[in-house]
């Protein structure tokens, strides 16, 4: 479903958008299923356990051409070494709206180091 998302472009928001409802965010996040609505549903996230540092930095580096192609940009939050923590919302209208689920659906399709379960 998410393929969907990943052959749309982001978008610039006029200040006077409104962000995305509860159930609007509620229904597009059915389409990027690693993903986590915030309670406010003003924001989505999604955490990895990469392999090592190295991989945590691989990755973020990827996210950040394809956020840079789109002009939208996640908060990134690395702990433990090779804990990533991507969280997205569009600031400008403080809340979520497609461009979110779109770079989500893009940053989902990027090859990614997982950390191996034992």
């Amino acid at each position: 479903m998410s393929s969907d998302l990943t052959t749309k472009k982001c978008q610039l928001c006029a200040k006077n958008t409104p962000p995305f409802s509860f159930g609007e965010a509620k229904t597009y996040l059915t389409q990027i299923p690693n993903w986590s609505l915030s309670p406010d549903a003003k924001s989505i996230s999604r955490e990895l356990v990469m392999k090592d540092f190295l991989a945590a930095i691989r990755l973020m580096n990827q996210i950040a051409e394809v956020a840079e192609a789109e002009d939208h940009h996640p908060d990134f939050h690395l702990t433990g070494y090779r804990k990533l923590r991507l969280e997205l919302a569009t600031h400008s209208i403080g809340g979520l709206s497609e461009n979110d689920f779109i770079l989500a659906a893009k940053i989902d399709e990027l090859p990614k180091e997982l950390k191996k379960s034992t």
